[in-house]
């Protein structure tokens, strides 16, 4: 098991609830900033009001982000100058609970295929589709089915790796037996192919890359193609994880750091009043997490050799809850808020997309 530095915490994620896990964990205090890694960022401008729970955000070759709303299935373009256009509404979402239009992934190669993915909840289950787009919101095609749903802990989010393949988060839906069974897609990230298909070199021939998760909603990948995951804890400790091929992160025996042979421990950890994160971006040698409980967005500095400093609060209680944070073609970051979700404190401007500059 790899040996990490981490910071300790405890308290219990509101509104988010499922059996006891079986060990509470521990932690330990993150080495300093790695230098160079821990630069303030620069002043926030807001971009865009009176969205409705913007929940993810991937940008257009031409600079231009598509940003899906949970609740009301909006598919929505957005212009560095604020313009919004709604693209149109995607059939099948059966929002409820924490379910609904989730996650959104333009292709890598859109200047040819023009093709983008989405994460929904649906009658029956989540799934993963994908739709042309050329100014036009074609039909919505599945390429995986069968993703368990809940009220709670759906996973949602997507990202094309380094690697070209689809990267797909999912929750265990509440259920946590759920993360331990390799023949489930829930309490997983999940790697594909374009079309959905296992892909190449996936550790058990399924769709499978990790198991043990309890409630994934961010992924990001540094310069040298380490992918890095924001995990929702129950009691007592919120994650940040290492995602390695075929590991198993613990899940329901262990939150947060434990003493276990074949369990994989977190990079860091958050007591839950401060963090409940979600959105997570790599950008200027620092990792970024967006948290909705702890309302503030974490700069992690992160060393050329993926090794964790000390966690810094940003904008702490100055947009309320936040859920994604995205690196844009220009280097900023967009935050969208997610104080109309029914666990935060709308301001009459809500919900917000804010763009971060670059120092």
């Amino acid at each position: 098991m790899r040996k990490h530095l981490i910071v300790a915490a405890a308290l219990v994620l509101a509104g988010c609830s499922s059996s006891p896990a079986k060990d509470t964990g521990g932690g330990r205090t993150p080495a300093p900033a790695p230098s160079g890694g821990a630069a303030a960022p620069g002043t926030p401008r807001i971009l865009v009001t009176g969205l409705k729970i913007p929940w993810a955000i991937s940008f257009l070759p031409d600079g231009d982000a598509i940003v899906t709303e949970r609740g009301s299935a909006r598919l929505l373009r957005v212009t560095p100058a604020g313009r919004t256009t709604v693209i149109g509404t995607v059939p099948g979402v059966a929002a409820a609970g924490e379910g609904g239009l989730l996650g959104v992934a333009v292709s890598p190669g859109y200047a040819r295929d023009h093709q983008i993915f989405l994460y929904y909840t649906s009658a029956t289950d989540n799934r993963v589709v994908r739709a042309g787009y050329d100014g036009r919101l074609g039909t919505p095609r599945p390429i995986v089915t069968g993703i368990p749903k809940g009220e709670i802990h759906n996973g949602g989010r997507l990202a094309f790796g380094p690697d070209r393949m689809l990267y797909i988060t999912t929750g265990e839906t509440g259920r946590g037996e759920k993360a331990q069974d390799k023949n489930s897609l829930a309490g997983k990230v999940l790697r594909v192919t374009p079309d959905g298909r296992p892909a190449p070199g996936n550790p058990f021939g399924t769709r499978v890359w990790t198991y043990g998760h309890r409630n994934v909603q961010g992924l990001a990948w540094d310069p040298k193609g380490r992918l890095y995951a924001t995990e929702f804890g129950q009691d007592r400790f919120d994650e940040i994880n290492l995602i390695e091929k075929g590991r198993d992160y613990g899940w329901p025996a262990v939150e947060g750091f434990g003493n276990h042979p074949g369990f994989t421990n977190p990079l860091l950890t958050w007591k839950t009043s401060e963090a409940s994160p979600s959105g997570l971006a790599y950008a200027g040698g620092s990792l970024w997490a967006a948290a909705l409980r702890g309302e503030r967005l974490w700069q992690i500095p992160l060393s050329a050799s993926g090794t964790v400093g000390r966690p810094i609060a940003r904008f702490e209680g100055a947009y309320g809850r936040l859920r994604a944070v995205v690196r844009a073609p220009d280097g900023s970051l967009w935050l969208t808020t997610s104080n109309r979700d029914g666990r935060g404190t709308p301001a009459k401007t809500d919900d917000r997309i804010i763009v971060v500059p670059p120092r």
